[in-house]
């Protein structure tokens, strides 16, 4: 089978509809010499004969990943399964337009014990080595056997305790390697084809879970919400690991080239040192801004600005990529179109006119369909201080009543009252509540989060990383002294990251000087096209 491979001086340009919308930008990155790790992409024409079971889809599925693994074990210098110098790669998925988070990703696939010393041999890092292992076990239990999470989760939360640690970041090699063997006997009874010490079987079983994945209830509810059920599957992209958890210097974030909620021209960088990029897109831990970044690794944070405006200036509109930083040394690993809330979409394309990198055509053209309701700026007058306070991912101010799950919002929200809906942290699987709630609550989080982005594209006000709010189950939750039962009716206010208790008085005005601008062009047009910036809109430095 013919497969697409990405990196190691190659300047092919495949089209998102044979490999996805990921893997065509890695290749387009690739052919701008950015610091991409190499990759071998399987295509989408492949995805419905894998999900449907056909034999002649499973050989070729078979055929393309050694191929592609060749490809990788060449371009890396490593060998994929080896004990003394292993390659270890992420399976990701990738569908023409982009879907954030809907489909799986497998990262440290190929970690088995013995690639395990290997890495020690390698890096000289046991902690990292042992730290993938127990990933790989996690992930793969859940992402690609099925089984629940929990066992291996309480596992975990046992060890955090007995080492009177706060998280599994504290945990120490040693102790990592205890886990990852407590989780090997769990897992035991699990490992009918031997998985747990056969890298092959890892990747090919990755492999067809993230083509399964395409036709997961939380990626048909998308594609449906989103009016995209006319794609025709997903590609899988195989990528040799670059590893964020192997230290101080090394990290994994997510970055825009300028804020999706606002529109303002400024980068929003998020960053987990000693972490991989799961971390950071899951929601479930807090990552620090760019700021930290600049303390620790100043060169990477001005390479990675560089990097954004390079990109933003290439695909012509605002970027959403995903980094990780090895050793003090960035790297890409994806860049999209930035999903943005309808206010920053007007805003954004005004000021992209302005600065030469699209016509007044393609500005127009981009904000069609928006409903100019949406494009309402509301705000808050306040009349004390709030009950917490968080990060605010996606700007607006709603209120309503409060839900503790996707179920209890749907439910609310048919019975005619807005819903804002309350998680320690969200996931993508909670798309169905997305769609019911007028508003967004988390305990953890990030605005960089895949739930952040998801709400953005929705247009829905989230604030995330309130850390005074706790949840009592699916019952009630308690900020500071008050407590806070389902129904109760709450106030959020996504421009500030504020939560208040109660009905909050909301003013909404519309961006009268965007849409004065817009309306001007369109009359414009209608006279006839003026594709041409005139030369005093020169491009921003």
């Amino acid at each position: 089978m013919s497969i697409v491979r990405i990196g190691d001086g190659r300047r092919e340009r495949p089209t998102a509809e044979d490999v996805g919308a990921k893997a065509a930008n890695l290749a387009r990155m690739a052919a701008l010499d950015l610091p991409v790790p190499p990759a071998f992409v399987l295509p989408v024409q492949l995805c419905a004969d894998v999900v449907a079971g056909k034999g002649q889809a499973t050989r070729r599925l078979v055929e393309g990943l050694k191929e592609g693994i060749a490809f990788l074990e060449q371009a890396t210098g490593k060998s994929f399964g080896c004990s003394r110098n292993p390659l270890l790669v992420s399976v990701r998925s990738g569908a023409a337009r982009s879907m954030p988070g809907m489909l799986d990703t497998v990262l440290n696939v190929g970690c088995t014990s013995h690639a395990v010393r290997g890495l020690v041999r390698a890096t000289g890092r046991p902690r990292l080595a042992w730290d993938c292992r127990r990933r790989l076990l996690e992930s793969y239990a859940e992402t690609v056997v099925g089984l629940d999470p929990a066992p291996l989760a309480g596992r975990l939360n046992q060890m955090i305790a007995a080492e009177s640690v706060a998280n599994e970041r504290e945990l120490d090699s040693e102790a990592l390697e205890r886990l990852a063997s407590d989780e090997r006997r769990l897992l035991e009874d699990f490992d009918d084809d031997g998985w747990l010490e056969d890298a092959a079987i890892q990747l090919e079983r990755s492999a067809r879970a993230v083509y399964r994945s395409w036709m997961g209830e939380r990626a048909q509810t998308y594609r449906r919400l989103q009016g995209m059920q006319h794609l025709k599957g997903t590609a899988v992209t195989v990528q040799a690991m670059i590893f964020g958890n192997g230290g101080t210097s090394s990290g994994a974030g997510v970055a825009f080239s300028r804020d999706p909620s606002t529109g303002a021209r400024e980068p929003v960088i998020d960053v987990l040192f000693d972490s991989q990029g799961e971390d950071v897109v899951s929601g479930r831990r807090t990552p620090e801004t760019e700021a930290a970044l600049s303390r620790a690794l100043p060169a990477v944070a001005e390479q990675l600005r560089d990097t954004l405006k390079r990109l933003e200036r290439e695909f012509r509109d605002v970027q959403d990529i995903e980094f990780t930083i090895e050793e003090g040394r960035l790297w890409i690993l994806q860049t999209r179109a930035a999903k943005r809330t309808p206010r920053a979409a007007v805003r954004i394309a005004v000021d992209l006119v302005h600065e030469g990198l699209i016509t007044r055509a393609e500005a127009i053209g981009r904000i069609e369909g928006i409903d100019l309701a949406a494009l309402a700026e509301t705000s808050l007058v306040v009349t004390g201080s709030p009950a917490a306070v968080g990060i605010a991912a996606c700007g607006g101010v709603t209120t309503g009543r409060v839900a503790f799950d996707s179920a209890s919002a749907e439910r609310l929200a048919a019975s005619g009252d807005p819903v804002i809906l309350m998680r320690h942290d969200t996931s993508t699987a909670d798309i169905a509540g997305f769609a019911a709630a007028s508003g967004i609550v988390t305990a953890v989080g990030a605005r960089t989060a895949h739930a952040s982005l998801v709400a953005r594209q929705m247009g829905k006000p989230c604030v995330v990383g309130c850390g005074a709010i706790e949840l009592d189950g699916e019952a009630q939750a308690r900020i500071n002294e008050a407590t806070i039962a389902a129904g109760d009716w709450i106030t959020v206010d996504g421009n500030e990251g504020c939560i208040y208790l109660g009905r909050g008085e909301i003013i909404t005005r519309q961006p009268e000087a965007e849409l004065a601008e817009l309306s001007k062009w369109r009359g414009k047009e209608e006279a006839g096209p003026e594709d041409v910036i005139p030369s005093a809109a020169a491009p921003a430095a």
